[in-house]
C-alpha cells in the first residue's frame, strides 16, 4: 500500500501541484485510480490493459463447448 501511496504522490499529486480545491484532489485521484486498475498496460496480463484482459476471458469461458461423437 504505501509504495501505491507513494507512486500516487510522485506521479500525480506533487507534479500537479497547487490543487484548487479538495475536490480537484479527490476527481484526479478517482482518474488514477481508474487507469491504474482498468486503462494501463499490465505486463503480467500480456501487455494488455486488465479490462480487457478480463472481458477476453470471460468470452473464452463462456464460448460454447464443441463436441463431437462417432
Amino acid at each position: 500500500m504505501e509504495s501505491t501511496i507513494g507512486c500516487a504522490k510522485t506521479e500525480l499529486i506533487k507534479p500537479q501541484r497547487p490543487w484548487k480545491t479538495l475536490a480537484h484532489v479527490e476527481l484526479g485521484t478517482a482518474e488514477r485510480v481508474d487507469w491504474y486498475n482498468r486503462r494501463r498496460i499490465h505486463g503480467e496480463l500480456g501487455h494488455v490493459p486488465p479490462v480487457e484482459y478480463e472481458a477476453n476471458h470471460y468470452m473464452e469461458s463462456t464460448k460454447p463447448q464443441v463436441t463431437t461423437t462417432i
